[in-house]
This record gives C-alpha cells, structure tokens and sequence, in this order.
C-alpha cells in the first residue's frame, strides 16, 4: 500500500461543539479512507508512482498516464486535502483565537487585519459553487487567498486547479463536512470553523512554506 489513512490527532468528539462526532466518523473514515483505497488501487503496480511523496505525486499530474491521471487528481487531492484539515484543526482552547508571529504579521500585511482575513477566506468559501476548498497559500513569497474546485489542491498549479502556491491552510466545505449539523448553511459553518483552527500547526506549514 503507497498511501494509508492518517490517524486523527484526537478524538472524533474532541471537535464539538464545532464539528459532531458523526461527521468526524464518516468523513475520516469513509470519505477520506475511500480516497485512499481508490488512489491505492489507480497507481498499484506502477512502482514510479507509488513511491512518491502525495506533494510529488498531485504536484506533477502530467507525470500521471492518463488514463489513471483522473482518479490520481480526485483521489490523491482527496488524500492530501484532509490530510492537512485534520492537522490544521484542534479542540476548542487548543484550538481558535489568532494567529501569532510571523504568520499574524503576513495575515496583516497582505490582508489588512485578521479579521478582513476571515471575511476574504469565507468568502472564498461561499462563492465555491459545489463542492470544494477555501485555501491560503504562500505564493511568490506572499500570502494569498482562493479556492478549488472538488479535491483539486493548490499544488496542481493554476491549469488544472485555477489556483497555484503552497498550501498552508485549507477549509473544506463539500456538503459532507458539514451537513449533519450545519444542513445547507454552510455560512454558519465556516463562522465557526475558526473556533478549531490550530495556528500553531498553520504557523508550522507557513515557516516550511516560505
């Protein structure tokens, strides 16, 4: 097996009020453990695939036979997608506040203030018709905000995901990441996301992003 599932740095409960233990479930485990199987079962036997890194593997698609090329994007997006999220998330009073450091002073320095900061990104976030991602990424030295379509990811570059850069916080919000709590408000949802996000781990992929 090239890829497996991540564990959750916590429990599945230890998001709530935020996030609900049932979503959690079925999102770690069928959603993102059906990524991995699928992009498992696309690259098996293709050695030159299978030992890349997913950053390699989703960043050069052209490198992908096309003919599995399609099932990498979608799979290995999936993958390297909720990867992050999980990672980039904790319990309320881990979780939440506002960034510090370096990262507080980019946020400021490219958006204006923290809170023009959310305002872009949930934006961002509810102008993606469907599914997809909000991101931040670094790009050219410089934060910047956008989103994809599906499980297309940043590192695909601007042809295939119409967004380019170095992913250092993503929020997804395909309907099944919050669905069970939140129905069709997804506004609702990312209004509260902010209450989980772990800017100790963001501050980290920011550092390596530079």
């Amino acid at each position: 097996m090239a890829f497996t599932l991540p564990k959750l740095p916590y429990d599945f409960s230890a998001l709530e009020p935020v996030i609900d233990s049932q979503t959690m479930q079925i999102h770690h485990g069928k959603h993102h453990g059906a990524y991995v199987t699928n992009l498992n079962n696309a690259i098996a036997g293709k050695a030159n695939l299978e030992s890349k890194t997913i950053e390699a593997l989703v960043g050069d698609l052209a490198a992908v036979p096309e003919d599995i090329r399609g099932a990498v994007r979608n799979n290995g997006g999936g993958h390297i997608n909720h990867s992050m999220f999980w990672q980039i998330m904790a319990p309320k009073g881990q979780g939440g506040g506002e960034p510090t450091g370096e990262l507080a002073d980019a946020i400021k320095a490219g958006f204006g203030s923290f809170g023009d900061f959310k305002v872009k990104l949930a934006d961002a976030g509810m102008k993606r018709f469907g599914s997809g991602w909000a991101w931040l990424v670094v790009k050219g030295g410089k934060l910047a905000i956008g989103s994809t379509a599906n499980q297309d990811n940043p590192l695909m570059g601007d042809a295939i995901a119409g967004l380019s850069g170095k992913p250092v916080l993503g929020v997804d919000v395909w309907e099944h990441a919050y669905y069970l709590k939140y129905q069709n408000k997804r506004a609702d949802y990312l209004a509260a996301w902010w209450d989980v996000v772990n800017w100790q781990k963001v501050g980290q992929l920011y550092q390596a992003a530079k």
